[in-house]
């Protein structure tokens, strides 16, 4: 997990290639006025996901991580907690392949705030819960990059 701040990119310099892409992207697009859903940019290589929710508490949310891509979530309008830990450290339910989604049950092991301009990069060995409500609910509009591995 990578945790920074798009105004200081300076600070992440050893980012690989095809994550710096999603930040040259992110740059020259004006994606707080895109429209939910997803946006293709490379095929199945590399698309964004532009998500809109309500942050709300713990249990109402699910942990999951993905095998077949990266994802780097940057947070375009509000606040949300974003709890992390090692796929490791969970347990592990059913591999979904279509949607490249892990299911998993455990504990946090931490846990991010996320504002605007903030991003945190998930590789496929953690585990992360999206959507909780940093403090109290709140309206959060977000782009989650989508790498192929």
């Amino acid at each position: 997990m990578v945790f920074g701040n798009i105004n200081h990119m300076w600070e992440v310099s050893f980012l690989g290639e095809s994550i710096k892409k999603c930040f040259a992207y992110l740059n020259e697009h004006d994606l707080v006025s895109w429209e939910k859903g997803c946006h293709e940019i490379d095929g199945d290589k590399f698309f964004v996901n532009i998500v809109e929710y309500t942050t709300t508490k713990p249990e109402n949310r699910f942990w999951e991580a993905h095998k077949e891509y990266l994802d780097v979530h940057v947070v375009l309008s509000g606040r949300e907690q974003i709890d992390v830990n090692f796929i490791e450290n969970m347990q592990l339910g059913v591999y979904v392949p279509k949607d490249d989604f892990l299911p998993m049950e455990g504990e946090k092991n931490g846990s991010v705030i996320l504002q605007p301009d903030d991003f945190l990069v998930c590789c496929p060995s953690d585990a992360h819960r999206t959507a909780v409500a940093a403090e109290e609910p709140e309206e959060v509009k977000k782009a989650i990059f989508k790498v192929k591995m």
